[in-house]
């Protein structure tokens, strides 16, 4: 890849972008929330790359797939009004659908458009495939970081905001009350990640968020969680109870040790 082909992909995506913009003032907010996540998600990306040392060429891929691994989002939401993959369709499969079938990424060796497309198709499943070449599982490890690095963020801000200010299509339409699964406490006790399936209310939701602390893969990407406070500010969104502040204990104790290991 080249700085001209990486340049012309930023360009692609802004006027694909574009081709959602929406009158409807609830369409257009969640169009931007999208456009913003992937913004800041390639600014993460750049961040563990540099971190990794990663040469020009290698940096300027992972910042591509970064660019594009949400780009499926667009048209689910388009068609389905919902960023709910259970409940619309796989947006990560859709997305490198998009890039196919556009031939986005045509003027790249095929070798570099599989690598970013597989990458994109990767970045949302639960468990990464154990026969991945090396390559394409670092870049996996990679987006899969910084995405979870920025939907802390776009959480954070969505739960903060008034409901009239919210985007619709972020929340899972849970029901916002204090109540919680105490499952999902002992999933956190024991560094475990927690299903979408089992989730109850919001209050599981949040505390599902705080798990994917345990699928994080690179040291830039636990120092960016400490910097950013992300642990202490969904605590402060969580009841205040001693399981719930004993479980907020437990990943802030996974934290430290990897700050420490790191």
């Amino acid at each position: 890849m080249k700085r001209d082909d990486l340049n012309a992909f930023k360009t692609w995506f802004s006027m694909y972008c574009a081709s959602f913009s929406s009158d409807l003032e609830e369409d257009q907010k969640n169009f931007d929330v999208k456009r913003k996540h992937t913004d800041d998600v390639c600014s993460n990306m750049l961040v563990i790359a540099q971190d990794l040392e990663l040469d020009d060429q290698r940096a300027m891929i992972a910042e591509a797939i970064a660019l594009f691994h949400d780009i499926g989002r667009f048209p689910q939401y388009q068609q389905y009004k919902t960023f709910q993959d259970s409940i619309s369709v796989n947006h990560a499969a859709l997305g490198a659908k998009v890039l196919i079938e556009t031939a986005a990424l045509g003027n790249l060796p095929k070798e570099e458009q599989d690598l970013i497309v597989r990458a994109v198709t990767l970045h949302n499943v639960l468990a990464i495939p154990k026969e991945l070449d090396r390559n394409l599982l670092q870049y996996v490890k990679m987006i899969r970081d910084a995405d979870k690095l920025d939907i802390w963020r776009v959480f954070l801000e969505y739960y903060a905001q008034p409901k009239a200010d919210q985007a619709t299509a972020v929340g899972l339409g849970l029901p916002d009350i204090p109540e919680y699964s105490p499952e999902i406490l002992t999933n956190l006790h024991q560094r475990k990640l927690v299903l979408l399936s089992s989730l109850k209310t919001l209050t599981d939701f949040k505390l599902l968020q705080l798990a994917w602390i345990f699928d994080l893969n690179f040291p830039a990407s636990f120092r960016i969680v400490a910097q950013r406070s992300y642990i202490d500010r969904f605590a402060l969104t969580l009841p205040k109870t001693d399981d719930i502040a004993d479980a907020v204990d437990a990943v802030r104790e996974y934290l430290n040790e990897k700050l420490k290991n790191g």
